[in-house]
């Protein structure tokens, strides 16, 4: 089978709260195999988009096709399966447990989930203990392995963000939805993750699609960016195309 040039198709997408149209006709589709932007002035619907994309929004019109599969109306956790994976703006983690057991959690085929298998730790041992070894290799290229003891609840918020975005690389996504990786991340930091992000992209093959509002570092990394502006797509193109487009000039500095 002959895989498509895009891994992601989204067509005519609208999603509606009340009178309130926070994503209003939106078509486009990401490369396979890049880095692509989303960005747009606050309450633009980029979250939103997000959240429809990833199947944690609920009833919306217009279509998502990912990875040639029409994903409309399936569970976050089976889109997940599918290898779409997402972070959020303000991390979700599982706060009794430690940094290496939250990165763990999203590792898939863990056969000793299996309530009929668990019993038997010879057949699930070497696989978990083959998850801990890739967690922790994760965790090091995200500069956070020091960390790997610690209650998830003890980190800070930057390090919170890290922890996210270790937690869904170890599940081997195709494609990755960032909802502003570096929001409350140091500014050197800040350039590391994206740095890492490239690099994870061009040796893998991993498509990312992220949000964020340091253009500066943005701009750097990614190969294609689109504008959202009261839930519409109001521009497309290379970073050097976007930031000398009038319609995107005004909608940022009319914000």
């Amino acid at each position: 089978m002959v895989q498509s040039e895009y891994i992601l198709n989204l067509e005519n997408i609208s999603k509606a709260f009340g009178p309130i149209r926070a994503v209003d006709g939106v078509s486009l589709s990401v490369r396979r195999g890049s880095i692509a932007g989303l960005i747009g002035p606050n309450g633009s619907g980029k979250s939103t988009l997000f959240n429809v994309i990833s199947g944690t929004e609920g009833k919306f019109s217009g279509s998502v096709v990912f990875d040639g599969k029409r994903i409309n109306g399936m569970p976050s956790h089976k889109i997940f399966a599918l290898g779409l994976g997402r972070t959020f703006q303000t991390p979700r983690l599982f706060t009794g447990m430690t940094v290496l057991e939250n990165v763990m959690l999203a590792g898939k085929r863990q056969e000793g989930e299996n309530p009929l298998i668990a019993p038997f730790p010879e057949r699930w041992e070497s696989g978990e203990e083959d998850l801990a070894r890739r967690a922790q290799e994760q965790m090091k290229a995200l500069e956070i392995s020091q960390l790997y003891e610690k209650n998830s609840s003890e980190i800070s918020g930057g390090q919170m963000k890290l922890l996210q975005l270790a937690n869904v690389l170890i599940g081997d996504p195709k494609m990755l939805l960032l909802d502003e990786p570096t929001a409350g991340v140091a500014p050197r930091l800040a350039q590391d993750i994206f740095a890492s992000i490239e690099k994870h992209c061009r040796e893998t093959g991993t498509t990312f699609f992220i949000i964020e509002h340091r253009l500066q570092v943005l701009f750097k990394h990614v190969d294609h960016v689109f504008v959202m502006h009261q839930g519409r797509i109001i521009s497309e193109g290379k970073p050097d195309e976007i930031v000398k487009n009038q319609e995107v000039i005004d909608a940022y500095l009319g914000e």
